[in-house]
């Protein structure tokens, strides 16, 4: 902590002429403020042609959007910088590049991702990337084999447990996630029109009891290295290209937990996807966003299990049949973590453009209603939803 300092635009620039391994390092001479998250600085630094050449990323010790009050550790920056270097092994093709990270000033230097766009504001847009949630699967199913019990070997898995513990960044997911949306609390943030719909989660017995096991997997069962936040907004979309970024909530826990986040935010868009576009677009646009539902799953799935099949080097995990058997446990696990992550977006603290960019509050409500009912039916039926077809027959008869 001691050699800590928080960097301006300039110390940004410097940092990026030693450490981002341009041809020229002189040529980078200007650097921009990016970040609208709560956590970090982030620094795009341009060249003297106006192009941008690569990200400088710094932790803050606090939680940026309440400030120092919150304090956080800043070895969050390791464990993404890890995280992301470990992801990045095994799908290189779908996780941002870091190319130099410093543990004491809680920076790295990563690779330039202007030629893609954010995921979420292209499904904000009704712009669509076909490809990209059969990548995302992909991204999903090889980074959570390949430091899962299936593939690493015993000792290291333990090791790395310990190495990427995370309990501040996990105590917001714990709260966030599995807390205060079930509980009147100063942080949520749905709208006042819907109190009886979000007073009856919190009067909900069997609800309550459903999340209290959400909440005591994802304390308990660690399966592989997660992302922890896999959301469209950190995600970066080009034509044929997905990248996964901001890994810092990473940690190892339930598979389930990745993957449910994921699909939790594409129905979150399914929600608002009326108050954003007009209704024909609106509709064409739902049917695309089923689809990635559907496709991220079954790349997913597919591609854990063959790689169960060709790589699982525990004797007794590769019993025929045991990885298939697993995947249903984390087909449930990930509708349960599904439902959690459009109640939290809808009610909790971490609202999402999808739902803010709704200009008119009546159709606004509608589409919180009906996410907030939607991921309501998901956790409390999620040992009923036998597959991608059930959950999307689900979905529709939600509204």
């Amino acid at each position: 902590m001691s050699q800590y300092r928080t960097f301006t635009a300039a110390d940004a620039v410097d940092y990026a002429r030693q450490f981002g391994g341009v041809e020229n390092p002189e040529s980078l001479v200007e650097s921009q403020e990016i970040g609208d998250g709560n956590l970090n600085l982030v620094f795009k630094i341009f060249d003297r042609d106006g192009i941008s050449r690569v990200i400088v990323k710094q932790a803050l010790p606090y939680v940026r959007c309440v400030g120092e009050s919150w304090p956080l550790t800043l070895d969050r920056a390791r464990i993404e910088a890890e995280v992301l270097q470990i992801h990045g092994e095994y799908c290189p093709q779908h996780t941002v590049k870091i190319l130099h990270y410093d543990p004491q000033l809680a920076v790295m230097v990563m690779e330039d991702l202007s030629s893609h766009a954010i995921w979420r504001g292209e499904q904000v847009n009704g712009v669509d990337y076909p490809q990209a949630a059969g990548q995302l699967g992909e991204y999903l199913a090889q980074t959570l084999f390949h430091t899962s019990d299936f593939y690493q070997h015993p000792h290291q898995k333990k090791a790395d447990v310990i190495r990427f513990t995370n309990p501040e960044l996990c105590d917001i997911t714990e709260e966030l996630f599995f807390n205060e949306p079930y509980e009147v609390h100063e942080r949520n943030g749905y709208p006042r029109a819907l109190e009886p719909l979000v007073a009856s989660l919190r009067d909900d017995d069997e609800l309550r009891q459903k999340v209290a096991g959400l909440k005591h997997r994802f304390l308990s069962h660690a399966e592989a290295l997660l992302h922890g936040d896999v959301h469209s907004g950190s995600i970066f979309v080009a034509e044929g290209s997905l990248k996964v970024i901001d890994a810092e909530f990473g940690y190892y826990g339930p598979i389930g937990f990745d993957v449910g986040s994921a699909l939790g935010n594409m129905l979150i868009n399914y929600c608002a996807l009326p108050g954003l576009l007009a209704p024909r677009e609106a509709a064409d646009a739902r049917e695309k966003r089923l689809r990635d539902v559907s496709t991220t799953w079954q790349s997913f799935a597919e591609g854990f299990l063959a790689l169960a099949a060709e790589k699982t080097q525990d004797r007794a995990l590769a019993r025929p049949g045991y990885a298939a058997e697993f995947l249903q446990k984390i087909w449930r696990d990930s509708l349960g973590f599904c439902g959690t992550e459009v109640i939290r977006r809808t009610v909790g603290m971490s609202q999402v453009a999808d739902i803010k960019n709704i200009r008119d509050e009546a159709m606004k409500n509608e589409c919180v209603r009906q996410a907030i009912t939607l991921g309501r039916t998901l956790i409390l039926a999620a040992d009923r939803i036998e597959d991608a077809d059930a959950l999307i027959a689900r979905v529709r008869q939600n509204g």
